[in-house]
């Protein structure tokens, strides 16, 4: 989940305080939901005159007040049009979070490279987790960025919804060259083994698993290892069934047969 920034400035962020329980309920009022659970990764926009109407109203919306500016930000978390990328940069630092937040996530679905300054100052400074949520993400679509080291902070340091985030993002950045996936890796196996939130470990295998095949030979036999030990000794349900799916989507012989061999060892055979 991150993007002209050295214009931009924090005096709108510094002087915000907000109580999570506060947030919270401005979030489910005004947003009924967050919008990463309703941003459509994989679909593609069936009617396209329908999505051109949408996109024409909230072109207009972002440019009123705040009631429109939230709808409107909601249209390009579900579409991308680069007409909005101008007026949805100088959102990111909007005093109300949850236009920040919205933004985030917005830019994430319309990715411009002038935003990842902000998108990375937002991930490591703001003090807002919801924001800081949605930075993790949206960098995820940023990953030819210098964006590895702050989603490794944020994955080492954060709250839970931002490290579960920050790990599945890292697979993004990983996949871009050989290099970035045995850094990302080694970090990955590192909370895989040490984080204490069971959804943040699933994602940590989750992102493993898709960078499997980009690994040196050593880190491929690391993680199979780790995904082993996972199955002996995670107590919970859910990272186990994580590992097993991963597991069973590994397509390389040899790394099967070590596979097998590593299960009978741990009598999980």
């Amino acid at each position: 989940m991150k993007e002209d920034n050295s214009t931009f400035h924090e005096d709108g962020l510094t002087k915000l305080t907000i109580d999570p329980e506060v947030l919270a309920q401005e979030l489910a009022a005004e947003l009924q939901g967050d919008p990463l659970d309703e941003i459509d990764l994989d679909g593609l926009d069936p009617d396209q005159a329908k999505v051109a109407s949408e996109c024409e109203a909230g072109l207009h919306w972002l440019q009123q007040g705040h009631e429109e500016r939230l709808q409107g930000l909601r249209v390009f978390c579900e579409h991308r049009d680069p007409r909005a990328l101008p007026l949805l940069i100088p959102l990111l630092l909007q005093p109300c979070p949850v236009e920040r937040m919205s933004a985030v996530y917005a830019l994430g679905r319309n990715p411009s490279p002038k935003a990842v300054k902000i998108l990375l100052q937002l991930l490591e400074t703001d003090s807002n987790a919801y924001v800081r949520k949605a930075a993790a993400w949206s960098l995820g679509n940023y990953s030819n960025a210098p964006v590895m080291k702050p989603l490794i902070n944020a994955l080492q340091n954060d709250i839970a919804a931002v490290r579960l985030w920050a790990a599945s993002s890292l697979a993004e950045v990983g996949l871009s060259s050989t290099a970035n996936a045995d850094i990302v890796a080694v970090q990955l196996l590192v909370s895989l083994r040490i984080d204490h939130e069971p959804v943040v470990r699933s994602n940590c295998i989750w992102s493993l698993g898709r960078l499997y095949e980009k690994l040196s030979n050593d880190l491929k036999s690391q993680l199979l290892h780790a995904f082993v030990s996972v199955l002996s000794t995670d107590l919970e349900a859910s990272v186990r069934d994580e590992v097993r799916v991963a597991l069973e989507q590994i397509e390389d012989p040899l790394a099967k047969s070590q596979i097998k061999t590593l299960l009978e060892e741990a009598n999980l055979l």
